[in-house]
């Protein structure tokens, strides 16, 4: 076996297992810590679990991605090591504090925005966005796009943490289905495979019924990470920006349509709420596990031959972005995204 595939199938073992073995260690930590998500009117649980599980995810990741970087000798590897692998533990290690002791919203979001600014402006800005009609370059404007995007992403992820499994699974999709779409000679290919694994390994504690919580830790990390794998690979060509939007899809639909509903009903945004479509969809359809199945259903059979499509085609893969998510965003307005339950506040 030639030595490159021996140094790629090591590093995401190392990531899996890291991911895997850090899982079950820091919930013997956190039951030792009391350090418990404990059910409340907000909640979608029912009993008090471990949480911060996440952080198996960062490490995982992390040792994985630093290990290829030093092995590969490839500059490309160091770039993108040091465009995502700082702000990314930034993130994580201001969400494990939260996780420990809350922080105001306004430094957790200070924290997230310099994050972003670090990781696209490492990676160079908002590259050209292929349209029909040719590339477009938006320049400066292009550029706190893409931070506030970043942003959005990382804390949508961590909006869609909520039910045992979903976040893990997506992040398993995701990272895999941009690795074959964007082709072994991206240099994200490895990273998001090692991304990949490190969740996998955290999924095995997770799936429902869940015996650990992902956490801030996991979820913010999540989020900037895809997203900073998802716009290298457009600045390098290796998949547009619109398949990307295409393979968030079922977060982003979620997300947004939730947060808009919120804001014209006047609801404050920061406060937590379990008015997402997926935690409407788990209290009608019978609990966590039948939407978490679903989701990866509309991941498999909807959203990866769309995101092919993008890809094969880049500069429909807007128009290719915005067939895929419509239908999303109308399913999650018809399970009542943004609206709380009959009977509860606003109602």
């Amino acid at each position: 076996m030639p030595e490159g595939q021996i140094a790629l199938i090591a590093t995401v073992a190392l990531a899996g297992l890291v991911g895997l073995l850090g899982t079950w260690a820091m919930r013997g930590y956190a039951l030792r810590r009391e350090l418990l998500d404990r059910p409340n009117e907000r909640s979608s649980h029912t009993v008090p679990t471990p949480r911060g599980g996440g952080i198996a995810i960062v490490a995982g990741f992390a040792l994985a991605a630093t290990g290829w970087t030093l092995a590969s000798g490839d500059a490309r590897a160091g770039e993108l090591w040091l465009a995502l692998v700082p702000p990314a533990l930034l993130v994580a290690c201001v969400g494990f504090v939260d996780d420990h002791r809350p922080l105001s919203a306004r430094l957790r979001l200070l924290a997230h925005f310099v994050a972003a600014a670090w990781a696209v402006g490492m990676l160079g800005g908002l590259p050209a966005i292929p349209l029909p009609a040719g590339p477009l370059y938006l320049g400066a404007a292009g550029t706190a796009l893409a931070i506030v995007g970043t942003v959005w992403c990382l804390n949508l992820y961590n909006f869609m943490d909520g039910i045992d499994g979903i976040a893990a699974s997506e992040a398993v999709f995701v990272a895999l289905a941009a690795a074959m779409l964007g082709g072994p000679g991206s240099a994200a290919f490895v990273p998001l495979l090692a991304l990949a694994a490190a969740s996998a390994g955290f999924l095995v504690f997770n799936w429902p019924p869940a015996r650990i919580f992902m956490g801030d830790v996991g979820s913010g990390f999540l989020g900037l990470a895809l997203a900073g794998l998802l716009l290298a690979q457009q600045a390098a060509g290796d998949l547009p920006i619109g398949a990307a939007i295409v393979l968030l899809g079922v977060f982003l639909s979620d997300a947004t349509a939730t947060l808009l509903v919120r804001l014209l009903r006047g609801d404050r945004i920061h406060e937590a709420h379990r008015s997402h479509a997926y935690q409407r969809a788990a209290r009608r359809f019978g609990g966590h596990r039948p939407v978490t199945v679903a989701v990866i259903a509309i991941d498999l059979l909807w959203l990866l031959p769309l995101a092919w499509l993008a890809a094969r085609f880049p500069g429909w893969s807007l128009p290719v972005a915005a067939a895929a998510l419509g239908p999303l965003s109308a399913l999650a307005l018809a399970l009542g995204a943004g609206r709380p339950d009959a009977g509860s506040d606003k109602a």
